[in-house]
């Protein structure tokens, strides 16, 4: 399928998480025309590369149709996607068909794992209202499978196999051991 890499947001510290009764941060966004992508570690230079082990938010994405439906909501033509503190703006995928499952954009592989919710923060970022807007299409977290490097542009994304989710982990780990269980004679 074909989509577009939009723009790119990294910042090297945290203007929201972990600051639910302070201030917001001031930590500036750069918005670089490449992205360099570790599996199992983030984004280099971001806020969250090396955060822990298997971390479900190594890199975030929005749409951009949901940008442009803020954007056109709240009345604000240049808010800039940056506020949002995503990653990776991408058109031309709904990205909640990608919760699930493991993806290749641009030559990088990714397991999406789950929808990225909005926070209160988006209500002073974006405006009153806002957080409650995007419950259902705050964006996409995901896991980097594959070492790689995105660039802004037109590339493909790829879907691959869908992925055990956390509701259904139980039942398919049990499942598993069982069968390794057969197979293995345990």
């Amino acid at each position: 399928m074909h989509v577009t890499l939009e723009r790119f947001f990294i910042s090297p510290g945290h203007n929201f998480f972990g600051r639910r009764s302070l201030p917001a941060g001031t930590h500036l966004t750069e918005e670089p025309a490449t992205i360099r992508c570790r599996a199992g570690w983030g984004i280099e230079g971001d806020r969250f590369y090396g955060y822990r082990p298997d971390y479900n938010g190594q890199i975030t994405f929005l749409s951009a149709e949901t940008l442009a439906a803020l954007r056109a909501h709240f009345a604000l033509s240049t808010l800039s996607a940056g506020v949002l503190r995503r990653n990776v703006l991408l058109g031309g995928v709904d990205l909640a068909t990608l919760i699930g499952r493991t993806f290749t954009l641009g030559g990088v592989s990714f397991a999406g794992t789950s929808e990225a919710r909005p926070c209160h923060w988006m209500n002073h970022a974006v405006a009153p209202g806002a957080e409650e807007w995007l419950k259902g299409r705050g964006g996409l977290r995901a896991r980097i499978l594959t070492d790689g490097e995105l660039a802004l542009g037109a590339t493909e994304l790829t879907l691959a196999e869908k992925i055990p989710q956390p509701d259904h982990a139980a039942r398919f780990i049990r499942e598993r051991t069982i069968e390794l269980r057969f197979e293995g004679g345990v």
